[in-house]
């Protein structure tokens, strides 16, 4: 299979997105790029530059700032994938805690944000060979995508998951905290005014609520070689 094409991958936030999206390239050697990463950096510059204060983002600074975030990815050959980079500091850990999770939706919400972040992404996937997983990527970074995805799963399913993946790493998080973290995303992602998440008629959905990771895995395989096959 040596025509190359654009994957794009949606959807709510713990569905195993990243996971899927990052296997998926493998398999197909195709680059790879986690789109909720990048806006968990710019989440975690705001933070580190004390711009968020008592959970209130102050906007107007951080769209002042843009200028100086700059972000990066670096294989990890320990990981075997690609870490978070921001002004050549690894964050890749900091980004994953709860405390980014609360108020990446919010900084995804600025206009200014979005604008600047597709950009990089568009022209991460101009030469195509790409699966990009996010909220918007086949409805803004990627209309044209061959392939289009929206993974979703029940809350208390995805909440159990990021719970088990927090406490994992060593995270003090109660259940509940998590699940109303997923429910709130949820409801400013779809809201949002700038390119909210919504499921594309095209995409093709994959609800993983009762579903294994290699099941998953093997379904997503047979739609982009579908995909490749028929363009």
């Amino acid at each position: 299979m040596s025509k190359k094409i654009t994957i794009a991958i949606d959807g709510h936030s713990s569905t195993g997105k990243s996971t899927a999206a990052k296997q998926l390239a493998v398999k197909l050697q195709y680059v790879y790029v986690d789109t909720g990463a990048m806006y968990r950096a710019v989440s975690y510059y705001a933070l580190s530059h004390k711009l968020i204060e008592s959970g209130i983002l102050d906007s107007k600074k951080l769209v002042e700032s843009l200028s100086d975030v700059k972000i990066s990815f670096k294989y990890n050959k320990e990981t075997d994938s690609a870490d978070v980079y921001l002004d050549n500091e690894n964050i890749e850990k900091q980004i994953r805690t709860l405390e980014i999770s609360s108020i990446v939706s919010k900084v995804a919400e600025i206009s200014e944000v979005r604008a600047q972040l597709v950009e990089q992404q568009k022209a991460m996937g101009a030469k195509k060979g790409i699966v990009m997983d996010g909220r918007d990527i086949g409805s803004v970074v990627f209309p044209d995508a061959e392939l289009k995805v929206f993974m979703t799963a029940v809350p208390e399913v995805r909440a159990q998951r990021r719970y088990a993946e927090l406490l994992e790493t060593g995270e003090d998080v109660s259940l509940d905290q998590v699940l109303k973290n997923v429910v709130e995303r949820d409801h400013i992602d779809s809201t949002r005014e700038d390119s909210p998440l919504v499921q594309l008629p095209e995409a093709k959905l994959l609800d993983t609520s009762d579903m294994t990771r290699e099941e998953q895995f093997e379904l997503l395989v047979s739609w982009a070689e579908e995909a490749i096959e028929s363009n």
